[in-house]
């Protein structure tokens, strides 16, 4: 249960972060690339790979935000 709100918050965060994206093609693929991700791994069960999955997103989040970032300044 704990997992899925950390999978779920994860999610959210990223479509956030995509919307600050400022191309519109750039904005579906990775809308469209971030959906297929969390579809495909919906069915993983065990607790290490999950936590591993969360822990690769978390990672791609921060390099989203960071290349927003650099864009913005």
């Amino acid at each position: 249960f704990m997992r899925r709100q950390q999978v779920l918050l994860l999610y959210r965060r990223i479509l956030q972060a995509i919307r600050e994206v400022p191309n519109d093609s750039d904005r579906k693929y990775l809308k469209d690339w971030a959906r297929e991700e969390f579809k495909r791994n919906k069915s993983a069960t065990e607790e290490d790979t999950i936590r591993m999955m969360i822990t690769q997103g978390n990672m791609q989040l921060k390099e989203l935000e960071k290349t927003l970032a650099l864009a913005k300044s």
